[in-house]
C-alpha cells in the first residue's frame, strides 16, 4: 500500500525561495525559524556522541554498534612504568632490548561530525505536537550543539525535494549559526498544498554528497525518516560505515501505528486527496501491513550493516528523547519508545 500522502490544511503556506526572511513568526510545530533552534543550546545536555556509553544507551552493549570515538596517533615508545596498561606492550621492541616497552598513543583532539538533515515534503506531517520537519530540525540543533560544547567541528548537508545545501565543518559559534539557518530556510519552504513524491533522489543525493565529503573517520549523523529508500540508499550507507562512524535518528510520527477505532482522514499530495476510513476493517489492516513492512525493511538493513538507530518521534519532545536513547534518564521522560508509521 502506498501511502505518501499527508494530511491537508497543516499549516500556511511558507514562503518561496528567498523570501524565508519575511516569515517572522512560524506556527508552533509546524516550522523552526533560527531563533528557535538557537535557543535549543540550553537543552543540549545529559547526552553525548562518544564511544562510552550509558548502559541503558541505544549505543551500549554487546550486541550494538558502538561510536568509535575519536581516532588515536600514535607518539612513541617508551619503557614500561608501573600502571601502565600492559595491552600497550610492544612486544618486539621488548623482546629486542630486553626491557619492557609500552607504545604510547595521544587521542586526536577533535573530529569533523556531519549532521544530515532531511527536509523534504514526505517530513512535512505531524498528529501531535510537531511536524517530522520541525523534530528533524530540533535533532539537529540539539546534537550541533552538543557537537560544539565537546570540541569537536561540526557541519551539515541540508536538504529538501529541489536541492541541498552544503556546511563544511568548523569549530565555532557562527558554524553552528549558519548550519541552523540552512536548516531553518529549508523548514520553512515547506507547505501543505506542494505536491508528495516518494523518490530516494535527493536523500541519495544527499548521501552521495556526504560520502565523498567524510573520507575517514568522521561521524555522520543521518536525520530522515527514510522514506522512499532504495537499495542504492542502503549502498550508500554502508560505504560511510567502512570508514567512519554513521548514526541513524529515525523520525517518525506514531499516528499510523495507533489508529483511532473510529473517524476518518482526508489525506492529500497536493493534487489528489482521499478519505479514509479507519472503521473499516481492511483499510486498517492494509495500514498496518505497510506500516509493518517498512519499518521491518528499515530495521534488517540497518542491523546488516551495524548502523545504530534512534528512534525518534514527533509527538515526544526531543530534547528528552535524546537524553533518553544517549545520556541519563530523567523521570519526566516517557518509559516506553515507540516506532511509528517510518520505523
Amino acid at each position: 500500500m502506498r501511502l505518501p500522502f499527508r494530511a491537508i490544511a497543516r499549516a500556511a503556506p511558507a514562503a518561496r525561495h528567498g523570501e524565508v526572511s519575511q516569515v517572522s513568526q512560524p506556527a508552533a510545530g509546524v516550522s523552526v525559524d533560527v531563533a528557535a533552534l538557537a535557543a535549543l543550546e540550553a537543552a543540549a545536555r545529559d547526552f553525548h556522541f562518544q564511544s562510552r556509553q550509558p548502559g541503558h544507551s541505544v549505543l551500549a552493549g554487546r550486541h550494538a554498534s558502538k561510536v568509535r570515538g575519536r581516532g588515536l596517533s600514535f607518539e612513541e615508545v617508551r619503557l614500561y612504568l608501573p600502571g601502565d596498561d600492559i595491552r600497550s606492550m610492544d612486544w618486539r621492541v621488548t623482546a629486542r632490548t630486553g626491557q619492557p616497552h609500552v607504545r604510547v598513543y595521544t587521542e586526536e583532539k577533535d573530529r569533523p561530525v556531519l549532521l544530515v538533515v532531511d527536509q523534504r515534503i514526505n517530513m512535512f506531517f505531524g498528529s501531535r505536537r510537531a511536524m517530522k520537519s520541525v523534530s528533524a530540525a530540533e535533532a539537529a540543533a540539539l546534537a550541533a550543539w552538543r557537537v560544539l560544547a565537546e570540541g569537536d567541528r561540526v557541519g551539515g548537508i541540508v536538504f529538501g525535494d529541489e536541492g541541498a545545501e552544503v556546511f563544511v565543518p568548523r569549530r565555532s559559534r557562527d558554524a553552528v549559526q549558519q548550519l541552523l539557518g540552512g536548516i531553518a530556510r529549508f523548514n520553512q519552504l515547506l507547505r501543505a498544498d506542494a505536491r508528495a513524491g516518494r523518490s530516494a533522489a535527493q536523500l541519495n543525493a544527499a548521501l552521495e554528497r556526504a560520502v565523498s565529503m567524510a573520507r575517514h573517520d568522521w561521524l555522520i549523523i543521518v536525520i530522515s525518516d527514510f522514506d522512499g529508500h532504495d537499495a542504492r540508499t542502503r549502498d550508500l550507507m554502508l560505504q560511510m560505515a567502512a570508514h567512519n562512524d554513521l548514526l541513524t535518528i529515525l523520525i517518525h510520527d506514531p499516528f499510523l501505528s495507533e489508529l483511532p477505532a473510529s473517524g476518518q482522514l482526508v489525506v492529500s499530495d497536493g493534487e489528489l486527496q482521499v478519505e479514509l476510513g479507519f472503521g473499516h476493517a481492511a483499510t486498517r489492516r492494509s495500514i498496518a501491513g505497510f506500516v509493518d513492512e517498512h519499518a521491518r525493511a528499515l530495521l534488517d538493513w540497518h542491523h546488516a550493516i551495524g548502523v545504530p538507530l534512534l528512534p525518534l518521534s514527533a509527538a515526544e519532545e526531543t530534547a528528552l528523547q535524546l537524553r533518553r536513547l544517549l545520556g541519563r534518564p530523567l523521570q519526566q521522560a516517557p518509559a516506553r519508545q515507540r516506532m511509528g508509521v517510518a520505523r
